[in-house]
């Protein structure tokens, strides 16, 4: 029997989440995508691939007929996924992470998942760099926002740990930084009581799978007393950016993040 050397690393791997598929482009291995979710958005050209799966259902049969050797998923929500690939014979893998220091560790794994190491620590330095400059950037503001971050709205979720460690490395102040330290989407459930109290001075709507209606937020009852109501301080931000465990919200949504609270510095300073 011979080892066959070419066939160390994957030769071809499914994504069913959003940040391996942008990973694996800025690692120059996307001709090892067999497919994606349907929800892919970055990079564009992504959007050309098979779609097999969305977040908590999978098309099997498209999968199993790309004949892949890895699976790539993300969260305790694809365990089902995860199950069912594996009862059918596949290589399933199953991050889990949820800060910026283990969107690094994912990125050093896959880098070396897929056989390339050097490109890997490039992009971890270039990430690097950008978190340094939000540090930076943050010292720089006189006026510090308190930002609630809503990542869906029935029921009300706060911010998952990356987002709100990117708020806080910015310079803001996240209204629920405490709630965000949970595990599963039901420790960061939140009440409008709760959002009213905080005040909070932003309000960023980040909803999964759904555009964001500013005029509702604007329009519940008790808000019409918040900070960021009455200073039409209510924005959307793009899910694809900020609600992926990847490269996205450190690449664009740090900048993102520096330029709401350059503005809202500049707008308490004049």
């Amino acid at each position: 029997m011979n080892f066959d050397e070419n066939k160390t690393y994957p030769q071809k791997i499914i994504c069913l989440t959003e940040e391996s598929v942008e990973t694996l482009y800025l690692l120059g291995k996307e001709d090892l995508i067999g497919g994606v979710s349907a929800f892919v958005k970055r990079p564009v050209e992504a959007q050309k691939l098979p779609k097999v799966s969305f977040f908590t259902s999978s098309n099997y049969k498209k999968i199993i007929a790309q004949k892949p050797d890895l699976v790539l998923g993300h969260s305790d929500i694809q365990k089902d996924i995860a199950r069912d690939l594996i009862e059918l014979g596949l290589n399933v893998f199953i991050a889990n992470h949820r800060s910026i220091e283990e969107i690094l560790q994912y990125i050093h794994m896959l880098s070396n998942l897929v056989g390339q190491r050097e490109k890997g620590d490039a992009l971890i330095k270039t990430l690097m760099a950008k978190i340094n400059e939000a540090q930076e950037f943050a010292k720089s503001l006189q006026n510090k926002p308190k930002v609630y971050f809503e990542e869906w709205d029935e029921p009300l979720i706060s911010g998952i740990k990356w987002v709100s460690e990117l708020i806080t490395l910015c310079g803001g102040i996240d209204t629920h930084i405490s709630s965000s330290q949970g595990v599963l989407a039901k420790d960061r459930f939140t009440s409008h009581e709760e959002i009213i109290k905080h005040n909070p001075d932003i309000i960023f709507g980040c909803w999964c799978g759904k555009k964001v209606n500013i005029d509702s937020i604007k329009e519940r009852s008790g808000y019409q007393e918040i900070s960021a109501v009455k200073n039409n301080r209510v924005f959307e931000l793009a899910p694809e950016i900020f609600l992926q465990p990847g490269p996205a919200p450190i690449i664009d949504g740090i900048d993102i993040l520096m330029d709401y609270f350059k503005r809202y510095d500049q707008q308490r300073g004049a």
